[in-house]
């Protein structure tokens, strides 16, 4: 009965409206901890001004800022945006996530965002992304001043293209530096880096209990290490390919996946899966909100993506805890 409750709630974000009444609140932690938090909220959407947490052109950002917090042991799913991204990278799935009873915290990876990429193409930067993660759990569960309503034991976690690899990294697949320094054909910085010798291990966290994992960076995943995983991952990829995250690796990750994973394929590009562009974000980034196909609507595509990802969190978050 539960999970037919579910789907019906899946079958209803993908009618509604793409305009979310979620609050937020913006986190600036310190100058390494910096984004948003959405949860459960009763009031009014509007537009919510960033501020100096802004990146200069508007995303369309909706919610009702610092509203209070709705409901008790919420669940709480943290994000990791893609490379070069954001906070708000996912703003329309954290929104949409809130409305149907979750907390969502998202930040910029230092170095590694669309305000700072000082380290974008540097091996730190993929060393410290999952350490990244684990203060923001820290930080929501212990320091964030309405983390009293979230329920410790059920944490989520989302992650797209170097976020996806990141999320891989931290629920127990430790990256296999090697096999990706095997297939660099280049003199780049990283590839230079990967094969000077011993690399540390990746940070890893056992409190999260599911994962939804979007087009992630392939190359340093094998059977092998994604054995480790222990959780339910729901795991989407795009049928045309970007650069190192080609169809053919997510295929072999997907296939590789241990245990009875929830595997979609989307007959899209890579930036599906980020939220969709306002006008200004089109006129001034086209690579990223031009979809291939050019049929292909991803306002449409969000509203089942969505329901799809509350979905899967709600089966394996919430129902029987």
């Amino acid at each position: 009965m539960r999970k037919a409750f579910w789907s019906a709630i899946a079958v209803l974000f993908c009618l509604a409206s793409p305009v979310n009444a979620a609050g937020i609140q913006l986190i600036n932690y310190g100058p390494n901890l910096t984004g948003a938090i959405w949860y459960p909220c009763e009031g009014k959407p509007k537009d919510v001004e960033l501020g100096e947490l802004g990146v200069g052109v508007d995303y369309g950002l909706v919610g009702v800022k610092d509203c209070p917090v709705t409901g008790t042991k919420l669940p709480l799913v943290i994000v990791s945006h893609g490379y070069v991204g954001w906070f708000g990278g996912h703003h329309d799935t954290a929104a949409a996530l809130a409305d149907a009873g979750f907390v969502v915290a998202a930040i910029n990876h230092p170095g590694d965002n669309a305000n700072d990429s000082s380290r974008k193409d540097d091996l730190s930067s993929f060393l410290s992304r999952p350490t990244d993660m684990v203060r923001l759990l820290d930080f929501v569960l212990q320091e964030w001043k309405d983390g009293a309503v979230i329920d410790p034991a059920k944490i989520g976690l989302f992650g797209f293209s170097k976020g996806g690899y990141t999320g891989l990294a931290l629920i127990g697949a430790a990256p296999d530096f090697g096999r990706y320094a095997r297939g660099c054909t280049d003199a780049s910085k990283l590839c230079e880096q990967l094969r000077s010798g011993d690399i540390p291990a990746v940070a890893q966290d056992a409190r999260i209990r599911a994962a939804v994992i979007a087009d992630p960076i392939p190359g340093f995943f094998t059977q092998s290490n994604l054995a480790a995983i222990r959780i339910p991952v729901q795991f989407w990829r795009a049928e045309i390919g970007i650069g190192i995250i080609d169809p053919e690796g997510t295929a072999r990750v997907a296939r590789a996946l241990p245990g009875k994973p929830e595997v979609h394929s989307v007959p899209a590009g890579h930036f599906a899966f980020v939220a969709p562009c306002s006008p200004e974000l089109k006129a001034v980034l086209p690579r990223i909100c031009t979809d291939k196909p050019a049929e292909f609507d991803r306002l449409a595509f969000h509203r089942e993506f969505n329901g799809s990802v509350a979905r899967f969190f709600h089966e394996h978050l919430t129902e029987g805890n």
